[in-house]
C-alpha cells in the first residue's frame, strides 16, 4: 500500500502546458502547434461572489439598486469572450463585442506597453490589442508562429529551428 489507507497507487503526474498539440500525426509538427490567452475561468468564482455580496445592498428598499449586478454580468462576459489564440496560420483576436482574423502576414511586429501588455502591430501601422498576451508570453508566440515572430528571450530559438535542421538531415529520396 503506498501513501497510507485508500491511496493504492499515486495519481499521475499532471503537466500544464502552454502550447497545446492535437494527436493528429499526419501534420507537420509546426501545424499542430496552437495557443490560448485568456482570463483563468476560476475568476468566474471572484465574480460570483461579488454577486453574492452585492445582494443585501441591490434588494435593500431603494429602488434601482439591483442594477448594480450589471458590474459583475460585464464582468462575466469579459472573462468568458475575451481571449487571444495563435495558431501557425495567424492570431483570432477575440474582444467583448468583436472577432478578428489577423493572418502572420498582415503583421508588422508587436508593440508592448509600459505595463508589459502586447498590441499587434499591422502593416498599415494600425495596432491592434491582444487580449490577455503578456510579455511573457512572447516565446509561445514564437513557437507558435513558426519563426514569423522572433522570441528576444531566446528560449526557443532551437525548438523553432530543430525541425528546419532535421528536414536538412533527411537524404532525398
Amino acid at each position: 500500500m503506498v501513501g497510507g489507507p485508500g491511496f493504492q497507487r499515486p495519481a499521475p503526474a499532471v503537466h500544464h502546458l502552454t502550447v497545446s498539440e492535437t494527436a493528429e500525426p499526419t501534420q507537420p509538427v509546426r501545424k499542430r502547434r496552437k495557443a490560448t490567452f485568456r482570463v483563468p475561468l476560476i475568476a468566474l468564482l471572484a465574480i460570483f461572489g461579488l454577486m453574492v455580496c452585492l445582494a443585501p445592498t441591490a434588494f435593500a428598499d431603494v429602488p434601482g439598486l439591483w442594477a448594480l449586478y450589471v458590474i459583475p454580468l460585464a464582468l462575466i462576459v469579459y472573462v468568458v469572450r475575451a481571449r487571444t489564440v495563435a495558431t501557425p496560420e495567424g492570431l483570432a483576436v477575440r474582444t467583448v463585442f468583436g472577432h478578428r482574423d489577423l493572418p502572420w502576414e498582415a503583421l508588422k511586429g508587436l508593440s508592448i506597453s509600459k505595463r508589459a501588455k502586447v498590441r499587434a502591430v499591422l502593416t498599415d501601422d494600425s495596432t491592434i490589442p491582444l487580449p490577455s498576451v503578456r510579455t511573457r508570453h512572447l516565446p509561445v508566440l514564437a513557437l507558435v508562429s513558426g519563426g514569423r515572430l522572433e522570441d528576444p528571450t531566446g528560449l526557443v530559438d532551437d525548438l523553432i529551428t530543430a525541425p528546419v535542421k532535421q528536414q536538412e538531415k533527411q537524404p532525398e529520396e
